[in-house]
């Protein structure tokens, strides 16, 4: 079992930037001195929901910072920066960092992002299988040219080479693909890639796209010994306390005015409708899915959602407090009190 946190940067109402990004830093380091196994990064842009808009960035800041965990992007929105320049900065940290980085890639949302980048909505509609061929190109060959609809260039060096890892260690950083549709999970199995799955996902939810992927997997041609192999992540929302209600009315009373906040701030790039869901509702409904409680029922969960999907690995939230002290404690009780019960 390999626990990590997952870490948004979360602006809470009345918060600065700069206070949400302090706290991500110290929650990250806070997981390296509790013995938790990662850290994953998220990115957003333009909204308060997250404000750290490069996970590969951050994740820099923070291999620099420590020196046995994992840092991974949760994840790098691949129709908003080219592959290629994702490719180089995923291979320099790998290369800098002994092995320690994974590269986390989604497509992200319809957002304004798109128009801002200048990827448009065919980056994101259609866009992701041919970028996700090319990272993948570039972080496993000597030389690549671009011969896709969105991507054209004469072949060049690859430099770095992810693989030039000095001693031992993974030819090149472990590539994860974020899935919300079996589109993307079919996509991912045909590469044989590890998935991350949301937290608004349930066990059973996110045991069908396990199924899903190993029968892909299989028709794709993918050999027997990668589905042993490969380990999908499974993101939550973790809350330490003495007591369940504790930690239910810890985050009820923090995470709704966060969301409300943060989801309603997202522009459509196209002005098309869409439906927030109740913050209120969708804290109590998290809650009810993940570890939020006192340490033995939080391991129990856990390995309950272990045993139900098969996913060993999980990217907890642990900032639903919004507040810095409860952050670090909560990180310090999941290593302390939490991680030993699994073992």
């Amino acid at each position: 079992m390999r626990v990590g946190t997952f870490v948004l940067a979360a602006q809470f109402p009345g918060q600065g930037q700069g206070e949400a990004l302090h706290r991500a830093v110290r929650s990250a380091e806070v997981a390296e001195e509790s013995g938790l196994d990662s850290v994953w990064l998220a990115e957003h842009h333009f909204v308060p929901y997250g404000v750290c808009p490069s996970a590969t960035t951050l994740a820099a800041l923070l291999l620099g910072r420590t020196r046995r965990i994992r840092v991974g992007t949760a994840v790098s929105v691949l129709p908003n920066q080219h592959p290629v320049m994702l490719g180089e900065q995923a291979a320099l940290l790998h290369l800098t960092s002994g092995g320690r980085f994974s590269l986390g890639v989604g497509r992200g949302g319809p957002w304004v992002d798109l128009e801002v980048f200048g990827g448009g909505l065919g980056a994101y509609e259609k866009g992701f299988p041919e970028a996700l061929e090319l990272l993948l190109d570039w972080l496993g060959k000597p030389r690549v040219a671009g011969s896709g609809e969105r991507y054209g260039f004469r072949e060049v060096a690859v430099v770095p080479r992810a693989d030039e890892l000095l001693g031992d260690g993974p030819p090149g950083p472990e590539v994860i693909v974020a899935c919300t549709s079996p589109k993307s999970v079919k996509l991912a199995a045909e590469k044989g890639l590890p998935m991350l799955l949301g937290m608004h996902c349930g066990d059973e939810e996110k045991a069908d796209m396990v199924a899903l992927w190993r029968s892909a997997a299989r028709e794709a041609g993918q050999p027997a010994e990668v589905a042993e192999r490969v380990a999908h992540v499974s993101a939550g929302v973790a809350q330490i306390a003495d007591g369940p209600a504790d930690a239910v009315e810890t985050l009820v009373k923090a995470m709704p005015g966060w969301l409300r906040q943060g989801l309603g701030a997202h522009v459509t790039v196209d002005s098309r409708h869409r439906v927030m869901r109740d913050p209120v509702a969708y804290t109590e409904f998290l809650c009810g899915l993940h570890p939020v409680g006192p340490p033995r029922f939080a391991a129990d969960r856990l390995a309950a959602t272990a045993e139900r999907t098969g996913i060993t690995r999980f990217a907890l939230m642990v900032e639903g407090s919004g507040d810095l002290a409860a952050t670090e404690t909560n990180v310090e009780r999941l290593g302390t009190e939490v991680l030993p019960l699994l073992k």
